[in-house]
Order: structure tokens, then C-alpha cells, then sequence
């Protein structure tokens, strides 16, 4: 749902933007809060990685393709506050290097695909693990929940912005009702990623899932009858610790590697057909008023390598390239973010 230049007039799209900059602003300090040594590398991660599954467009019906947008999988397993961050990089680094959403419009984009889908997937979200029983798959399914309604919910944030600010005379009505209609089965790919997405983690590391907090618990054994907490082994002078403690270093090698593969091979197989926006943008008559990307020079346009002539090549290195460039980037804000942490922030 990357909006390009033209769709929205300048005025709006400014004030997107202050929007996104105050947005991105206040997510920054309350990032401070979520992130410490082991989650801030692992914040730099789900960027990457959100960006690599961003590239696996899926269809969704004749001749229309969707794709993650990825704000309920960075809330739930980094928290909200640096979600809106993690999506903000994925968005500046496609923008600048990529041509993938207009320059002008990125207050837009990081509005609707950032902070929208952020804070409509993790309110819905806490609000149903407070409901459901505190167990891992009351957190999957309250995940698929979440994601499942958070890209209808951006795309009437996209609808209402085209209203105030639309540079096409289309029906407001005309637009919502495609926006909704489609991009509802959208919400039902993004749903089942970030359920399985965070289904695999919890798996293998639920103390590292922002989401997740508070539902694991020390070590029980039962003694006599009664559980009871698990004392020391003997002579290790130490408290049992669960299984799931100790260094991240395994979980961000093996995601780093997804991410990886996917962007540099999966990506190959995408969808080619147009995604949601796109095709109602056509249908409608709304992209009559694109605009040339103001980065369409870039040697990374359009997700391939200027100058490698074999497609399959040219376009696995883009996205080896953007993982690892989106992935330096947010590494390097989150270390920052974490460093500048104060005791009032914790």
C-alpha cells in the first residue's frame, strides 16, 4: 500500500507528515522504555525483516497481489513504540534506495502503514489477551486478530486522507469500498504471517516477545503434591533458570538468515500482478496524477541491481542488499535509542 507522489495533494501530504515526524518522535522515547540489550538488536531484526517479507507479494484475487504490511508484527513482538520506528525505517530505506513510495507522500505512508495499522492492532491485540486465558495460543490468535484488522483499518486511514486531500475527482465512496473490499483478504495474508510469525518465536523464545510478557513463569516442580518453585541445582549456588534465558544470538543468526533467503530467493516467485492500492488506483483513475519517483534513478529502483542484466540475480541482490541495509540502519537507531535510556525511562 506504498503511496506515491501525486495521489495526495502537497498540503496534506505536509501535514502527513508533521504528523509521521511527531509520531516517530514520541515512538523514539517510548521506544527507551521497551528496548534494552537484548531486545534492541532484535528491533533492528523484525526491520529487516518486515522489509523482506514486504517484497513476497501474494494474490488475493483476479489479477491483484498484497503484501505484509507488517505494523501488528512489529508491535506485538518489539512493543508499539518502537514498531512505529521499525516501520518508519523499513519505509525510509524503500523509499530512498528503492522508488517504492513517493518521497513526498513518506508522512503518508508512515502514517497510515506505521502508526495506523500500530495503534489499531496492538489495542485490539492487549484488549484481547486480557480477555482470552494467558497462554501462547491466546497470544497467536489474538495476533491473527489483530493484524487481520489493522490493513482494512489503514486503508480507510488512506481513503479518509485521499477525502481531505485526494488530486483525482473519484467518488469518496467509490474509493472506500474498493480500499475495504480488497484489501480485507489482504488483512487475511497479513493475519496468518504474524500469526506464524510470532507463533515460531514463542516457541523458542516467549521472553523475548513484547506481547508476550507476564505469561511465562519460574520453573515449577511438584513436591508432595504441591508445585512449588525450582530451587538451585546443587552446588551451582545459582536459581534454575527456564530454558528460554540467555542470549538472543541464536534467534537473530537464524532470522537474519530468513529474512536472507527470503528476500534474496523467495522474493523471485512473488506475485507480479499489481497490490491493493495499485489496482484501485488504475481501476478508479486515481494514479492519474502519479508522479516520476524522485528516486527512480536510484541503482536499486524498483527492487533490482542497475547494470545486472539476469532478473533473477538482479533482484535477489536488491533484496539481500535491502535486508542488510535495513537492518544496519535500525540496528544502529535502536543501539542509539537504547544508549540514551534514563532512569525516568525506565
Amino acid at each position: 500500500m506504498h503511496v506515491p507522489d501525486g495521489f495526495i495533494n502537497a498540503p496534506v501530504s505536509a501535514a502527513a507528515g508533521l504528523v509521521a515526524a511527531g509520531a516517530v518522535a514520541v515512538s523514539l522515547r517510548g521506544a527507551r522504555r521497551e528496548l534494552d540489550q537484548r531486545t534492541a538488536p532484535l528491533a533492528g531484526l523484525v526491520a529487516a525483516f518486515v522489509f523482506a517479507v514486504q517484497m513476497l507479494n501474494f494474490p488475493v484475487a483476479a489479477g491483484t497481489s498484497g503484501h505484509l504490511l507488517g505494523g501488528a508484527l512489529a508491535a506485538i513482538l518489539v512493543g508499539p513504540w518502537t514498531g512505529v520506528c521499525c516501520i518508519a525505517v523499513v519505509l525510509l530505506m524503500q523509499g530512498l534506495l528503492f522508488a517504492d513510495g513517493g518521497l513526498t507522500a513518506l508522512g503518508v505512508n508512515i502514517t497510515v502503514m506505521g502508526v495506523v495499522t500500530v495503534v489499531v492492532a496492538y489495542a485490539l491485540f492487549r484488549g484481547l489477551v486480557l480477555v482470552l486465558p494467558r497462554t501462547r495460543r491466546s497470544v497467536t490468535a489474538a495476533a491473527f486478530v489483530a493484524a487481520l484488522v489493522s490493513v482494512p483499518a489503514s486503508a480507510a486511514a488512506f481513503t479518509l486522507l485521499y477525502a481531505i486531500g485526494g488530486t483525482t475527482d473519484v467518488p469518496i465512496g467509490t474509493v472506500l469500498t474498493a480500499m475495504l473490499g480488497v484489501h480485507v483478504l489482504i488483512g487475511v495474508g497479513e493475519a496468518a504471517i504474524t500469526m506464524l510469525t510470532v507463533g515460531a518465536v514463542l516457541a523458542v523464545r516467549p521472553d523475548l516477545v513484547y506481547g508476550a510478557r507476564g505469561l511465562t513463569a519460574p520453573l515449577k516442580l511438584r513436591v508432595g503434591g504441591e508445585l512449588v518453585d525450582a530451587r538451585p541445582a546443587a552446588g551451582t549456588g545459582a536459581a534454575a533458570a527456564p530454558a528460554s534465558s540467555g542470549s538472543p544470538r541464536k534467534l537473530w543468526i537464524g532470522g537474519v538468515v530468513t529474512a536472507l533467503v527470503l528476500a534474496g530467493f523467495v522474493s523471485f516467485y512473488a506475485s507480479a500482478s499489481p497490490d491493493g492500492l495499485e489496482k484501485v488506483a488504475a481501476d478508479q483513475g486515481i494514479d492519474a496524477t502519479a508522479e516520476e519517483h524522485a528516486a527512480a534513478g536510484s541503482p536499486l529502483a524498483d527492487y533490482g541491481v542497475e547494470g545486472v542484466e539476469a532478473e533473477r540475480l538482479s533482484g535477489g541482490l536488491a533484496g539481500v542488499i535491502g535486508v542488510g541495509v535495513t537492518l544496519a540502519a535500525g540496528t544502529g537507531v535502536f543501539w542509539a535509542v537504547r544508549r540514551r535510556k534514563t532512569p525516568a525511562d525506565a
